[in-house]
């Protein structure tokens, strides 16, 4: 074995000072407490691609709002003199065939396509939130039915749901979004019922049940609340699948009807035109790419900034 030699240290008076060992720095907090949403807001914030799709996201909601009152046109009033003009600055996104200025109809359609969406997406997490946690919950023989009737309400074509829904109820925002929420929330079942799952067999769960807790009360305090994470990825990318959806139907005439507007609506009636006045087109389908992708990636954000594994 090798023989350590200690003959050339030199010692000093330095190295026998006593320690401080008084404990004034063992209460000291190296690390601010954050809570697991102020976290997940942390992280979100260093995620540059997805505060810029945020930020974008912002931008075309307050143009919904006070864009309309930036011009003095009606957006159903039209001015048969001035129509198909160009961009100017007198109509900023130039007029269509009846002359209406297509800067303020881009926005009051803009309104009508994120309320679809908004509101198809969060129909769609309620109803998916409570089947799907119930489903999940019970297991067994309820589970099964319960699976079969959502498989059952998947596989019936989304046009002709949208057609029926037509001949029965109208056309129009209403008819849209019963349409489309219909099956809908069938995705949404199927994600929660596995998120649920995942956690039902937990020892809290196991606790609850112990102590005679209701199955109701564990569904709605314990199961729901720790969906919400994924919930609220989950509406991110809905959101723009609703308002493609809408614009779609929109385009093919089972959409909004005139004299309301849509980005759909716009794009529907612009594509006949699109070899002359390619300008008609191009705005109302810009806005729906940049409202798509600002929703997708502002989406893949929010799943890396609420996953807990990449928590530090």
């Amino acid at each position: 074995m090798e023989q350590i030699s200690y003959e050339n240290i030199e010692l000093t008076s330095e190295d026998f000072q006593k320690a401080d060992n008084s404990g004034d720095d063992a209460e000291k907090i190296l690390r601010p407490s954050m809570t697991y949403w102020q976290d997940a807001w942390r992280r979100l914030k260093q995620n540059k691609i997805a505060m810029l799709a945020l930020f974008v996201l912002g931008i075309i909601i307050l143009m919904t709002i006070i864009g309309p009152h930036l011009t003095p046109w009606e957006f159903d009033i039209g001015d048969t003199s001035e129509t198909n003009q160009l961009p100017s600055s007198q109509h900023w996104f130039g007029t269509d065939k009846l002359g209406r200025d297509i800067f303020t109809r881009v926005w009051v359609g803009g309104r009508v396509s994120i309320i679809i969406g908004i509101i198809g997406a969060f129909i769609d997490i309620f109803i998916g939130l409570i089947y799907g946690s119930i489903s999940a919950y019970f297991g067994g023989i309820v589970d099964d039915i319960m699976m079969r009737i959502v498989e059952i309400l998947a596989s019936i074509p989304y046009l002709i749901v949208v057609i029926l829904v037509s001949l029965i109820v109208g056309k129009g925002v209403g008819s849209l979004i019963i349409a489309m929420t219909i099956t809908g929330w069938c995705y949404m079942a199927r994600l929660v019922r596995g998120q649920i799952l995942q956690i039902k067999g937990q020892d809290y769960i196991l606790a609850a049940r112990a102590l005679g807790t209701s199955p109701l009360k564990i569904i709605m305090k314990h199961l729901i609340p720790n969906t919400i994470g994924i919930m609220i990825v989950a509406v991110t990318f809905d959101i723009p699948s609703f308002i493609f959806g809408e614009a779609f139907l929109s385009y093919i005439g089972l959409g909004i009807q005139s004299p309301n507007t849509s980005w759909g609506a716009l794009a529907s009636d612009a594509q006949q035109y699109m070899v002359f006045y390619p300008y008609q087109l191009f705005f109302p389908a810009l806005m729906i790419s940049l409202t798509m992708l600002s929703f997708q990636l502002l989406g893949d954000g929010l799943r890396d900034a609420l996953d807990p594994k990449l928590r530090q």
